[in-house]
């Protein structure tokens, strides 16, 4: 007789006569349901099937109490209307937050974080994980989670770079672009269709063949390429808000194109840009990981999660995973990012909740 099988049928269906019990209406159609798949699921793929599902809700049980918890947590912290929106801050938010904080925490104190040095061979060609090595070592025995820990600090540190570059060329080309009009504007918009007309990996691959690969030719070749991007949002931002009486008002008051831009479409301007700035690091970051992974993104023996994947595929045919630890970093971070944009751009929009 297989105790979990019981075991496990037993606790769906308590816990959802359970949830009837007290009315709990959402918690009842989640547990009913999750029994009616699980018996379908465990008519099919047997034992295993039931044990990856409960895995499966243990670590999505795990990630709703840590976003829970952190946000309580920084509710207490934060004051004024910092914390008040927190408090009514989705989880999915929140644990976006969490994991965006993790990944700022291992990158700036990668040195005391990482046991090893991102270079500092240690082991053989691909050891197993022991009591020194927590994930193993890579295909020249370095320790897998020092480069990981690194990694964070050289892959997460240039997509930033880069983002932050490309926001400023496109917000200020948008933002003049806007204010100006005529020529200036018809120029600046046919240059963007050019740039955009070339797909990014295959303007990024040509640039790089070109110039060579470094950390600044990388930055300044991402940048060319989603600053496009932001000068169509903050043109079309700043666009509906040149049209107003109050910017009208300061032209004729003789206020200059520095003075409307900074004191009058900026601040107007400033919600849906945040928002932008979350999304194209998202981009950035996936095309960094991208370029690594083929070779002419961060160059080793830098700790790279792109080139890292690339490294350690061939354990793939082994039934290793440890080429998933750093795919699972990058679509981490990808995914928390995407949850505080969703987020910001919901408070952007106007609407309570």
């Amino acid at each position: 007789m297989n105790y979990f099988v019981i075991g496990y049928y037993a606790l769906l269906i308590g816990a959802s006569c359970l949830a009837a019990y007290y009315s709990a209406r959402s918690a009842f159609l989640l547990l009913f349901s999750l029994t009616l798949v699980s018996f379908i699921v465990g008519i099919i793929g047997g034992e295993s099937a039931l044990w990856t599902i409960t895995i499966c809700a243990g670590i999505l049980a795990l990630c709703i109490g840590t976003a829970y918890a952190f946000r309580e947590f920084l509710v207490i912290v934060l004051w004024g209307e910092g914390s008040k929106a927190i408090k009514t801050a989705p989880l999915t938010a929140t644990f976006g937050l969490f994991v965006i904080m993790t990944y700022a925490i291992a990158g700036v104190f990668a040195p005391v974080i990482a046991p090893y040095g991102e270079a500092e061979v240690i082991a053989g060609a691909f050891a197993p994980a022991d009591e020194n090595m927590l994930l193993g070592a890579d295909q020249l025995g370095r320790d897998l989670f020092s480069r990981l820990v690194y990694g964070a600090r050289n892959t997460v540190g240039i997509a930033l770079l880069a983002t932050a570059f490309a926001f400023i060329l496109g917000a200020m080309a948008g933002l003049i672009a806007a204010t100006m009009g005529g020529w200036f504007d018809q120029l600046m918009g046919r240059v963007v269709d050019v740039i955009m007309s070339v797909p990014s990996l295959i303007f990024a691959l040509l640039l790089l063949s070109i110039m060579g690969t470094n950390a600044f030719v990388l930055i300044f070749i991402i940048a060319i390429i989603y600053a496009p991007r932001v000068f169509r949002l903050t043109r079309a931002v700043a666009g509906n808000v040149v049209v107003m009486d109050y910017i009208e008002a300061a032209r004729l008051r003789g206020e200059g194109l520095w003075y409307l831009i900074r004191k009058e479409i900026l601040p107007n301007s400033t919600a849906p840009l945040i928002a932008e700035f979350g999304l194209e690091f998202c981009f950035v970051f996936l095309l960094v990981a991208g370029l690594s992974f083929l070779g002419l993104g961060i160059q080793p023996p830098t700790a790279d999660w792109g080139s890292m994947v690339r490294e350690n595929a061939t354990l793939i045919s082994f039934g290793e995973i440890t080429p998933l630890f750093p795919a699972g970093a990058i679509a981490l971070l990808t995914v928390a990012v995407n949850f505080v944009v969703d987020w910001m751009l919901f408070r952007s929009s106007g609407l309570k909740g």
